[in-house]
């Protein structure tokens, strides 16, 4: 099963506004594993960088000002994806961004039932806990000390180790360790079966016991 990772940066939060996507990351994944298939793209606004998306991403107007604009990248984009689940952190602001982006360009947008968000999974799964991507590292001890910055790719590496834990991916990996061992032990000596009818001598020992049981209820 073909699954992607996503992710993006944006200028902001109003998707139906001016905001727009600055930089996309997918991982690949074949059934739950990464299969180094990658996509990242930085993407030019064509507008300026907030303060405060800055501050969340690092990404700077005059750098993003080099990068293409969506349109000119929207093709390479929707052939990696294809057809495969998208798997989210908050689904509803990525796939807002995304479709605001491919309907300016008719593009036909992603249908809402293709991504699989896993804010939702993880507040099902922990009511009232945190939910957001660092804190979910923390709880499956998962290594993000170099997000110092958001960054789509690096996100969404993250989340895809995130991923596996939500859907039980230690249980998973506790099957490939028995699996393992099995193949390990497979090649040792095989014992030859021990033979278990009973001797003459223990066929008359039993006779004879039977024997001396009175009125037994297999005769009656």
């Amino acid at each position: 099963m073909r699954e992607i990772i996503l992710d993006t940066e944006t200028t902001g939060l109003d998707a139906r506004g001016s905001d727009r996507i600055v930089e996309i990351g997918c991982i690949e994944l074949d059934n739950h594993i990464p299969t180094g298939n990658s996509y990242h793209q930085y993407v030019n606004p064509e507008r300026d960088m907030p303060e405060g998306a800055f501050a969340v991403h690092g990404l700077s107007e005059k750098f993003l000002a080099d990068q293409p604009v969506f349109a000119e990248i929207a093709d390479a984009f929707i052939a990696f994806v294809a057809d495969a689940p998208l798997v989210i952190h908050n689904a509803d602001f990525d796939m807002g961004f995304l479709n605001a982006e491919l309907t300016r360009l008719d593009y036909p947008p992603l249908p809402a039932v293709r991504a699989i968000d896993t804010l939702r999974m993880a507040r099902t799964k922990f009511p009232g806990a945190p939910a957001s991507l660092d804190a979910l590292c923390k709880r499956f001890q998962i290594d993000n000390g170099h997000r110092q910055l958001h960054g789509a790719l690096k996100d969404a590496d993250l989340l895809a180790l995130v991923y596996l834990e939500l859907i039980g991916g230690r249980q998973a990996n506790l099957e490939l360790a028995r699996a393992s061992r099995a193949v390990q032990t497979s090649g040792r000596d095989v014992r030859a079966p021990r033979p278990h009818a009973p001797s003459a001598e223990e066929q008359v020992a039993h006779a004879d016991f039977i024997g001396k049981i009175k009125d037994p209820v297999w005769e009656s």
